[in-house]
């Protein structure tokens, strides 16, 4: 019973998230999933994407956490519409949080919504949203196991980016046995090595980015 409950939750999700697809369509919206474990780095990528793009692209965040809107107040520093969905505990963002946030963005100026996801490796990769992509965020202080340990977020994304590189010398991550393991569940998932501190391999994700949405965008 409790799994077609389960089912029943994923099918509901996915119809809803098929509808935010054809609306993010019609506005030529490019939607990114960003998903990561708590501390990871996601709104430190975010911060950076937005100073690599806002001049060529209309930039959108939507932000999910359990409480507080620290997140969102980073980005709106930086002059960037934010809108905060705080999910009262829920480990993920569904389609209906989404779709709830958008009618305090005006779409029409919109080219780029990002949208950071709760930090979680299990939940988020089940719940679409109806992005064009998923990307994984995997620091090094985390350990190179993880893909392992939560197939699913690796299976799921288009990309996974190995943040915090700048901490290599000093934590216990095999870079190529992470890069091996995640390949090995996806064979086409592109893999960014990056410091959001320091800027090193920024230029790499940001160029893959730009070909995304200039493709979807034509």
């Amino acid at each position: 019973m409790k799994i077609q409950v389960v089912k029943n939750i994923l099918d509901a999700n996915d119809r809803m998230a098929s509808d935010l697809r054809n609306l993010f369509n019609e506005e030529k919206i490019y939607v990114i999933n960003l998903m990561s474990s708590p501390g990871a780095g996601k709104t430190s990528l975010v911060e950076c994407t937005i100073l690599a793009l806002r001049n060529l692209y209309r930039i959108a965040v939507i932000e999910g956490d359990i409480q507080d809107t620290f997140d969102a107040d980073r980005v709106a520093a930086l002059g960037i519409p934010a809108v905060q969905i705080n999910t009262g505990g829920a480990c993920h963002m569904d389609a209906n949080m989404v779709r709830e946030a958008l009618p305090a963005l005006n779409l029409e100026a919109v080219d780029l919504l990002i949208v950071e996801n709760v930090g979680n490796l299990v939940c988020p990769a089940e719940f679409r949203i109806g992005e064009n992509a998923k990307i994984m965020i995997l620091s090094t202080p985390e350990g190179s196991d993880k893909p392992a340990k939560y197939p699913l977020m690796f299976q799921e994304s288009a990309a996974m980016i190995i943040n915090k590189t700048d901490l290599l010398p000093y934590v216990d991550f095999d870079l190529e046995k992470a890069r091996r393991a995640a390949r090995g569940l996806n064979k086409d998932l592109q893999i960014f090595e990056v410091s959001c501190k320091n800027g090193k391999g920024i230029d790499q994700w940001i160029s893959w980015l730009t070909a995304q949405i200039d493709s979807f965008r034509q």
